[in-house]
């Protein structure tokens, strides 16, 4: 069986090929379905996946990360016996609160965070290595790439401080 990782945005896919490319996950990149993170919200929707299956003739198991995860990935008929479960991992409220923990912003952020949404207070409070923090991969790239042990920590803490809704799981579930 492979493994499918849709993420919702260029982003969420950039912390997960961080982590993967440190062998910090329980699988690696030979168990991924093209050996690769797909930024895809539907298999519909993705050539790249739509691709990847069609070239794979196994089992498939999803893992759905990103922070909406209220939107249900629709099966497609021709790859109903190939897609066998949907497991979605979370990153509310946004991925920027990864962030706010590696700065050690947590407790400024809970003060505001009623008014504030984490981009924001990320935009005006997280710099890095001179660079302001600005919605773009690049940024976490530069972020966490160098400092995948941060990642880490950032992904447990953000799991322990958040209470777990029926059936949510969150990547530090994904960790060795």
């Amino acid at each position: 069986m492979k493994e499918l990782i849709m993420c919702e945005g260029p982003n969420e896919k950039a912390v997960m090929d961080i982590l993967i490319d440190n062998g910090l996950l329980v699988f690696d990149r030979d168990d991924l379905l093209g050996l690769a993170v797909y930024h895809a919200r539907q298999i519909k929707t993705s050539g790249q996946v739509r691709n990847a299956l069609d070239m794979y003739s196994g089992q498939v198991e999803i893992l759905r990360v990103g922070d909406k995860l209220s939107d249900e990935i629709k099966k497609i008929k021709a790859y109903e016996r190939q897609l066998m479960s949907i497991r979605k991992y979370c990153t509310k409220p946004e991925l920027e609160i990864l962030l706010i923990i590696g700065e050690k912003l947590l407790s400024s952020f809970e003060k505001v965070k009623s008014k504030v949404k984490p981009k924001d207070f990320s935009k005006q409070k997280i710099q890095y290595n001179g660079v302001k923090y600005r919605n773009q991969t690049d940024f976490y790239k530069m972020y966490f790439g160098l400092r995948p042990k941060l990642l880490v920590q950032c992904l447990k803490a953000y799991k322990s401080s958040h209470r777990n809704k029926s059936g949510e799981l969150y990547i530090a579930d994904l960790l060795k």
